[in-house]
């Protein structure tokens, strides 16, 4: 109706919209209710000043409500359907409905569905035979069946993961409206040209010749497309493709092998784009890890990309035989070869340094590939080495050049002559040589061959009987260019020509780069090195592993999935749908979509056609709303003409003052219902504000009056202590109940151990372990060193040491080991032997370290973990040795009270505290003998 979804069961009752102006007309004409006034004595004072009146008329917009009110019925009574129902020509043939159920139709599947059904069902009722066509299967034969069989069938649809050829299903079409005569077609089209669009919709209008067409189309999203995703040196990018100018921006999600997002990446479109770009500026290892590329919101396999092992940006070291200091840094090898490999790989040239040198850092670095230009004698050492990375799946290419060409060396894959083969020489040719067409079972195969590049020097090779299988590469006359050999799981190759222009203008070529890209694709990946290398080239086959249905989502190869070749390049077809195929440890992707193919919209102007369009909704009956509607207008018009008569007035008046109370009174329990507005904790955030403005020391609240207050002014003491001889200015320490207070804000915990006290609550012990393995330390001081007899199996037996058993029994507690003379702990601040407080003869314990090499710990002086130790466990009463009067003199006696022990205590604890706030920064240390010889010298 008038370009709007609406409908009408019953149009013909609209008839009754020309009986409103009559209406119109008698309801001015007639005067309104006269109007009622109350006859008290008194009122007639107020109206001796009469005027003059003329009879009223209804108010025109109390005339135009009512008028308002009955067109609503009328409408009601016509029967409104919003988003009706699609009907076809009203014929009574048999009715032919064609699917699109590509890739391009998934992300509308369930508009195209309920079209279809809507248009089974007017089939249905004009009890009218239907025929369904999926457009993908070209082979299908084409058969009538009743609406019941239909909709069966039509559940059964799925859109196909593949571009689908339309123009192949027109001989079958041509074959069924031969066979049936007269008939009504529906063409549920996607609107997208894949592809010899415009040979289908020309092909179509003469299958058909004068029979009804109906095309739907539009009234829906228009399907997005990713193609020819690129890993470049910065960044990974795909290509996001449209059809026309409706969505203008969106997200690109990049998901790992376990479907776990990586990252997000942004696209949008100009106003006349039909392709844009999303980029993923990521790490080389996070990108290395993406398996596949989808558009957020977009139900399709188009939407998907699926990436393998030839979109992985490998690692690849060169090292260069030639001299550093060159004059022309552009024409060395290390250039060409990077231009060639940068595309694709990640390049990392050696420092500088000898080639040994150079090469030892790749095999440090554990690199999964590594090119030698023109290097010779490789150290036996280094060449066991690199037989074993070899071993392993590393991939060695090597390029000549004249210190190869002397050297004897058997990290190549063929047997070398001395000397080489030059232009001029014993063994020369009288011209250049060019290249010969590469084996088509070779790993170079395919890769065009200019005629522009030749050769003028190369190395040779010693004829054998294997040299032939060996020879990747070869020129004219048969001498080999590339050879190569697969070692266990890696491979060994060579160029016999020089990486730069001394020897050939191939490394000027773009056939270089293609031959290196395929080497190149043949190694690992920077995520796993030494993963093994492709196996030769050849006609393998690989069968389907993990196939994508339409909607994008992964499942089980279906039983017309075949297996493809190796090398296959091509975008996906019935045979060989999209998802991933091989072994999983190195499957191969296929995508909907190759790199160049592109999207178009599909044009149907030139057909005889009724073109409808999707409704992206159920149909709506409006009786109901309407009918609501014009109730509610007759109501407001019986309030109006109530008011105009006095009668409400009169009513109000009335009950006025009643109505005012109780007005009041509602509002009054409102205002005292609402709610008051929360205050903050005050002593939580003074707590918190008190503890991270400066750095504290916190002890655990023992409720032990004297002991509390020991350790209070033996951490006040060690306060001022650290502020006297270090840079630290801690404020006055804290006293903390670690079932109620924040632990994170500090750094040291000091528990004093009271015998026989109750041990904690388990809230208090779950907070102290979690404050322990996010970083902080605790230290536990039984304070009890002179009493402390071993037990029977040496352990201490102490009411102190039983109380800590008991606390430490619900703590995860590492592996504790006495302080060891090398720890980090003993060199922190002070150099330090053993950690004494008011008694030296107690044992401080930490967390056991990782036990090293003797002839590496001989080296390092101080020994440290990653990290800090958690817990620390004393018995010396430490902050008894600190605690001091406000005089300034000490509280307690020492015992036994020797010479400095006070002031060693104090150091111990100057360690403790740097070593929890600056961690093992100490433990590399593995310079200070060589520093302590260049100082002697």
């Amino acid at each position: 109706m008038m370009g709007l979804p609406l409908a009408f069961t019953e149009p013909l009752l609209l008839i009754g919209l020309v009986s409103l102006p009559v209406l119109w007309w008698l309801l001015r004409v007639m005067p309104p209710r006269p109007r009622r006034i109350e006859f008290p004595p008194t009122r007639l004072l107020f109206d001796i000043a009469q005027r003059e009146e003329t009879p009223s008329r209804t108010p025109w917009w109390l005339t135009a409500l009512r008028l308002l009110a009955a067109a609503l019925v009328i409408f009601a009574a016509a029967g409104p359907i919003w988003n009706p129902q699609v009907g076809t020509a009203g014929s009574k043939a048999p009715l032919m409905i064609m699917f699109d159920d590509g890739w391009s139709a998934a992300s509308n599947w369930d508009i195209r569905i309920r079209a279809a059904d809507e248009l089974i069902a007017n089939a249905d009722n004009d009890r009218r035979a239907i025929a369904l066509v999926p457009l993908s299967e070209p082979n299908r034969d084409i058969t009538l069946m009743p609406a019941g069989a239909a909709r069966v069938a039509l559940r059964q649809l799925a859109p196909k993961p593949y571009s689908i050829e339309r123009v192949e299903t027109l001989a079958a079409v041509d074959r069924f409206l031969k066979a049936t005569g007269d008939c009504e077609i529906v063409w549920l089209s996607d609107g997208v040209d894949t592809g010899r669009g415009e040979d289908f919709v020309q092909g179509l209008g003469k299958t058909i010749g004068d029979r009804s067409l109906t095309v739907f189309e539009g009234g829906t999203s228009s399907p997005l497309a990713l193609a020819a995703a690129e890993n470049a040196a910065a960044k990974m990018t795909v290509k996001v493709l449209r059809t026309n100018s409706g969505i203008t921006a969106g997200t690109v999600r990049a998901l790992d092998q376990k479907a776990s997002p990586i990252g997000e990446a942004r696209y949008s479109f100009g106003p006349q784009d039909k392709e844009t770009e999303a980029a993923f500026d990521l790490p080389v290892e996070l990108r290395n890890d993406i398996t596949r590329l989808e558009i957020s919101g977009e139900r399709s396999a188009g939407a998907v990309q699926l990436l393998d092992k030839r979109w992985r940006r490998r690692a690849i070291g060169i090292v260069s035989g030639a001299t550093s200091e060159t004059a022309q840094p552009l024409l060395a090898p290390t250039f060409y070869l990077t231009r060639a490999l940068a595309p694709f790989a990640d390049v990392r040239l050696a420092d500088k340094g000898s080639p040994q040198q150079g090469i030892t850092q790749f095999l440090d670095q554990k690199l999964p590939m590594i090119i030698l230009a023109d290097v010779g004698t490789v150290a036996p050492e280094l060449r066991e080495r690199l037989n074993a990375w070899i071993d392993q799946g590393g991939v060695l290419v090597r390029f000549a050049g004249p210190r190869l060409a002397q050297a004897e060396d058997d990290l190549v894959p063929v047997k070398l002559r001395k000397g080489g083969r030059t232009l001029g020489g014993s063994l020369t040719w009288e011209k250049p040589q060019h290249l010969a067409t590469f084996a088509a079972d070779g790993p170079f195969a395919g890769v065009a061959v200019p005629k522009d590049v030749t050769v003028s020097r190369q190395v040779l090779a010693e004829p054998d009987a294997v040299l032939a299988t060996k020879s990747w590469a070869s020129l004219e006359d048969g001498t080999p260019l590339v050879t190569g050999e697969h070692r266990a799981k890696g491979l060994v190759s060579l160029f016999h020509v020089s990486a730069d222009m001394r020897w050939s203008d191939l490394p000027m070529s773009g056939t270089f780069v293609e031959m290196l890209r395929r080497i190149v694709d043949m190694s690992g990946y920077t995520a796993k090195p030494g993963a093994g290398v492709a196996s030769e080239a050849s006609t393998e086959t690989v069968a389907p592993l993990h196939i994508l249905d339409g909607f994008g989502a992964f499942g089980p190869p279906p039983a017309t999935a075949k297996p493809l070749p190796a090398d296959y390049r091509d975008r996906a077809t019935p045979d060989h749908p999209p998802g991933f195929y091989g072994p999983a440890e190195g499957p191969l992707a296929v995508n909907t979509l190759a790199a160049a193919d592109r999207i178009a919209a599909l044009n149907t102007a030139s057909l005889r056609a009724r073109h409808a369009t999707y409704t992206n909704a159920e149909p709506r009956d409006l009786r109901g709303w309407l009918l609501s509607t014009a109730l509610a207008l007759f109501l407001i018009d019986a309030i109006i003409v109530a008011v105009l008569g006095g009668g409400l007035a009169a009513l109000l008046r009335r009950r006025a003052a009643p109505a005012m109370i109780i007005v009041g009174l509602v509002l009054a329990g409102l205002l005292s219902l609402s709610p008051t507005p929360a205050r903050a904790d005050s002593a939580a955030d003074e707590f918190a504000m008190k503890s991270v403005s400066q750095t504290r020391l916190a002890y655990v609240v023992t409720g032990n009056a004297d002991v509390d207050s020991i350790v209070k002014a033996g951490l006040s003491g060690l306060t001022l202590f650290l502020a006297q001889r270090t840079a630290l200015e801690a404020g006055d320490p804290v006293g903390i109940d670690p079932a109620r207070d924040e632990l994170a804000f500090f750094p040291l915990i000091y528990w004093p151990i009271v015998p026989g006290a109750p041990k904690p609550p388990q809230d208090a012990i779950n907070k102290i372990d979690a404050y322990m393995k996010q970083g902080g330390t605790v230290i536990f001081d039984t304070r009890d060193a002179v009493e402390a007899p071993p037990g029977d199996n040496g352990a201490s037996q102490t009411p102190g040491m039983r109380t800590l058993r008991e606390i430490l029994s619900s703590l995860d507690v590492p592996e504790l080991e006495p302080v060891p003379r090398e720890h980090v702990l003993t060199k922190t601040f002070y150099l330090l032997r053993d950690f004494p407080g008011r008694f030296n003869s107690g044992q401080t314990w930490v967390e056991t370290l990782p036990r090293e090499d003797d002839d590496e710990s001989a080296q390092r002086p101080a020994r440290g973990g990653d990290g800090v130790s958690p817990i620390i466990i004393t018995s010396n009463d430490l902050a008894g040795a600190w605690a001091i009067r406000p005089d300034g003199q000490p509280m307690l006696p020492l015992s036994p009270g020797e010479p400095r022990q006070r002031e060693f205590a104090f150091r111990a604890g100057v360690n403790i505290v740097m070593y929890t706030l600056t961690g093992n920064y100490k433990a590399d240390q593995v310079h200070a003998p060589a520093l302590i010889e260049r100082l002697g010298q």
